[in-house]
């Protein structure tokens, strides 16, 4: 049990100075002077106490590839980085494209992740029998990729499109770049370069056109069949306008993410950092990224996560085609919002609706979220006043890198709770419990 005193509580709009008792896995009681007798109390006075983030997109590498990095690593950066509950990708290696496969995650997840977990569902073209039969209660969504993947994880097949969104039982969550698009583009750069094209290219061989067509098309399949969709790192400003903002999120059939990466870098940033920002959806101009930050603060963009996608720092050093896309971002997600509060971009209570509430109601997440009496007590005690640097021997991710390295955060983490566990204090992580799976509460 422990009890929290004087601290800033950020929730639900409000920033409110008061006390937290949490007893057992959950909030047991919000007030302005709580006593408890055999509490472990922790004093909170000048720092801000947040509901744990919740990254609706990471890819921890487990199973099968394992060397960039697993369920327990990733999940350790995470609690680090203050993130409470993650949704983890499909492809993996074997993917998760079956009832039994996506199973087995989460006995991994239950033996070896420090935070709560979920994991998507896969679709490809022929494994439409087995997403059909994911439980709604008990897994946070269907996966589509529909821009370039690893193996048989692209869907490009116009039939099997149509059928997974008018049958998909819950939300879909879909890459969008169209792979045609790509293809072409990544053809007419090869003749002129071969492997070495100069990684500031990759947001004109990867480029605008290529995501509003293919968000363009799942919109439309949307629509369609009334199919519930959530379109993932959005990365273009023209992308934005296909979002509304006149409807609460509650009522949103249609609903979007902005990653980290997204919101940071632009493509100024590849001369000097490389391959360390090259993700797909690539990166792309600062008008792109001044676009996506209106339309996440006007509320046309309902959420932001991390992408979290780790690869060894050999595989990164290669030449273009054959560098990976994909970097760390979880451990420095929450801080790096923080960041954009002091330079103005976005109050704090934005950041906790963004990165933790919104999250909570667009998939429906049972008791979680918030910062409320009889919810689980995911939470993170930040101190937006003490600077650190970012440099190799305090990344947590197995790469052990980071696109963030060199630079100095202005806040800290200085405290995460993981369901009531006190996972992580003071710089160092207590690994004696797992986090819990996430649960849905769907009508």
């Amino acid at each position: 049990m422990y009890l929290i005193k004087e601290i800033n509580i950020v929730n639900e709009g409000q920033i409110q100075e008061g006390d937290v008792l949490i007893k057992d896995d959950r909030i047991e009681k919000i007030g302005s002077s709580i006593t408890a007798e055999h509490a472990t109390e922790l004093d909170g006075s000048g720092l801000h106490l947040f509901p744990g983030v919740i990254d609706d997109q990471v890819h921890f590498r487990e199973p099968g590839l394992t060397h960039k990095g697993n369920i327990f690593t990733e999940s350790r950066a995470a609690v680090a980085g203050g993130v409470t509950s993650f949704m983890e990708m499909p492809n993996v290696n074997p993917q998760t494209v079956t009832q039994e496969l996506l199973e087995a995650k989460y006995q991994i997840g239950a033996q070896n992740a420090l935070a709560n977990y979920s994991f998507y569902m896969g679709s490809t073209n022929d494994n439409l029998d087995e997403v059909l039969k994911t439980d709604t209660s008990k897994v946070c969504g269907i996966k589509i990729f529909m821009g370039s993947s690893t193996g048989d994880m692209l869907v490009d097949d116009p039939d099997t499109l149509e059928s997974i969104f008018r049958n998909a039982p819950i939300l879909i969550a879909t890459h969008c770049e169209d792979e045609g698009t790509i293809r072409a583009n990544t053809e007419k750069f090869v003749a002129e370069y071969g492997d070495d094209i100069p990684f500031r290219f990759h947001p004109i061989i990867r480029n605008e056109e290529a995501c509003y067509l293919s968000s363009s098309i799942a919109i439309e399949l949307s629509k369609k069949n009334g199919t519930r969709l959530h379109i993932l790192h959005i990365s273009t400003g023209k992308e934005t306008n296909l979002f509304t903002n006149e409807i609460p999120l509650e009522e949103k059939r249609i609903t979007s993410e902005a990653c980290i990466h997204h919101l940071w870098f632009s493509d100024q940033d590849y001369d000097e950092k490389g391959a360390f920002i090259k993700w797909n959806p690539a990166v792309k101009t600062a008008n792109d990224r001044d676009q996506i930050w209106k339309a996440l603060l006007d509320d046309r963009i309902d959420v932001i996560a991390t992408d979290h996608a780790p690869h060894t720092l050999e595989e990164k050093q290669n030449p273009y085609t054959k560098a990976p896309s994909g970097g760390p971002l979880i451990q420095h997600t929450l801080v790096a919002m923080l960041d954009f509060y002091h330079q103005g971009k976005i109050s704090l209570e934005r950041i906790a609706e963004k990165m933790s509430h919104a999250v909570a109601r667009c998939f429906e997440i049972e008791e979680r979220g918030y910062i409320r009496e009889g919810y689980k007590a995911d939470l993170a005690i930040v101190n937006l006043n003490n600077p650190w640097k970012v440099e190799r021997n305090n990344i947590r991710a197995k790469c052990g890198w980071s696109p963030f390295e060199g630079h100095t955060f202005k806040s800290s983490i200085e405290k995460t709770f993981i369901s009531g566990h006190l996972a992580y204090s003071d710089g160092k992580l207590d690994e004696s419990k797992m986090g819990q799976r996430l649960t849905f509460d769907r009508k």
